[in-house]
């Protein structure tokens, strides 16, 4: 069964239904569209949600009691939803029935009580999803969508917190489940997550509601996505990070994945290349001011483009050293890729020297830990953490003299576009 008219896929992130008063512009963003033109929207966990889960999983996961911060997360979740749905009925305990929300905060209670020690990256697939299942169960009810439940239907692999997408099975899936539901009006779903052949739980890499926009359109045959943000568009720069920054009009998917995959945090890295494939543009616009132009990412030519400004922070650095002073070998490279692969360490930069190897990463204490134990019989290593990764694409000498001065730069690069720089903590 094929819709009758192109698809549009929205996409809100966790800013645009972090309260009531979002989740009501949302409504409206979505009202506003063609009734008579299918409609798919993908929602994120409400704010920092996301965050908060991970912080009860850490607990969870060391044995530590995570009583109250579960319930701050209970009573966050009914008390917008109570706020949203005001003459609904109310439960034995007096929170207001909002679809199958009781029943997911009850589930979650009683995932947490069962993490163990061991197998830390599949518990705590199992966990944060439980962010973007909570949040579409409060915006559905809210209004008045259908509510997908996308986790049988985006079939990945088992690779814990970045689920690798099975793209036949999952085209599959979607078109026959998907498609018959468009017809009765707009379908409500998940971003983030995905779903294993035993029926497990995936999720598809931090921020990656973008990915599953994109996932859909790919499948779906839609005609564009727009990710809903609360930015004019696509920006050279955070504006909450560096001043007097400047919105794109246009700019083409190269370099838009190229900017993603540096850090610039308003486009997931994978969500381009499915688009680009099928020649499906992305809209960048404000939820608000929803009138407003925002960025459109397509297949397009331009002139230079004003340099584009990004920071990674909480970045670690390793250095690697052979301990019989002789050279990083090709053998000795390989050694240390295969043990960062093996840990799902990124790297976001790396430089080598005769004796030594340098890799910027993100910092994660426990996958750290487990490279330090696979390779400290072959390597002396040191690492420092706490530090800063920037990135200037496109720069210009004054570009780079603005934000290198007075920074202790630890490791440098430049390439004919695009200069890197690691520098301790200082902020802006």
């Amino acid at each position: 069964m094929q819709h009758p008219l192109p698809l549009s896929v929205y996409k809100f992130g966790g800013a645009s239904v972090k309260d009531a008063a979002a989740i009501r512009n949302l409504q409206s963003i979505i009202g506003q569209h063609p009734t008579e033109q299918p409609l798919l929207v993908v929602v994120s966990a409400m704010g920092k949600t996301t965050n908060a889960l991970e912080h009860l999983f850490q607990l969870a996961h060391s044995g530590q009691d995570y009583t109250e911060p579960l319930l701050a997360l209970r009573q966050f979740h009914q008390e917008v939803a109570a706020e949203l749905l005001p003459d609904a009925p109310c439960n034995a305990q007096g929170h207001v029935e909002c679809g199958a929300l009781s029943g997911l905060l009850q589930e979650l209670g009683d995932r947490l009580g069962s993490v163990t020690k061991g197998d830390y990256d599949r518990q705590y697939d199992q966990i944060v999803s439980y962010g973007e299942l909570l949040a579409t169960c409060v915006v559905a009810a809210a209004t008045g969508t259908q509510w997908l439940d996308i986790r049988p239907l985006i079939r990945t692999d088992h690779t814990w917190r970045e689920g690798r997408v099975d793209w036949p099975t999952t085209e599959r899936n979607l078109r026959d489940q998907v498609l018959p539901l468009l017809a009765h009006g707009p379908v409500l779903t998940q971003g983030f997550l995905g779903g294993t052949s035993s029926g497990q739980t995936t999720t598809l890499g931090r921020e990656g509601s973008d990915y599953t926009a994109a996932i859909l359109a790919y499948c779906l045959g839609g005609q564009s996505v727009t990710i809903w943000k609360d930015v004019a568009g696509l920006l050279n720069a955070d504006p909450k990070i560096f001043p007097n920054t400047v919105r794109y009009p246009e700019i083409s998917y190269q370099e838009t994945i190229e900017m993603a995959y540096y850090g610039a945090s308003v486009i997931h890295p994978k969500t381009i290349k499915p688009l680009a494939v099928r020649g499906i543009p992305l809209y960048v616009k404000s939820f608000v001011d929803p009138t407003a132009e925002g960025t459109k990412i397509h297949d397009c030519k331009h002139a230079g483009l004003v340099p584009a400004y990004i920071r990674k922070t909480d970045q670690c650095l390793i250095s690697f050293e052979s301990k019989d002073l002789t050279f990083i070998s090709e053998e000795n490279l390989e050694v240390i890729f295969g043990a960062l692969a093996q840990v799902r360490l990124k790297i976001n930069l790396m430089q080598n020297s005769a004796i030594s190897f340098s890799v910027c990463t993100d910092w994660h204490e426990y996958r750290l830990r487990k490279l330090l134990e696979t390779l400290r019989e072959q390597f002396t290593i040191y690492y420092n953490t706490g530090l800063e990764l920037y990135t200037i694409k496109n720069y210009t000498a004054q570009a780079i003299t603005e934000l290198t001065h007075g920074r202790e730069l630890l490791l440098e690069q430049r390439t004919r576009q695009t200069f890197q720089f690691v520098s301790r903590t200082t902020g802006l």
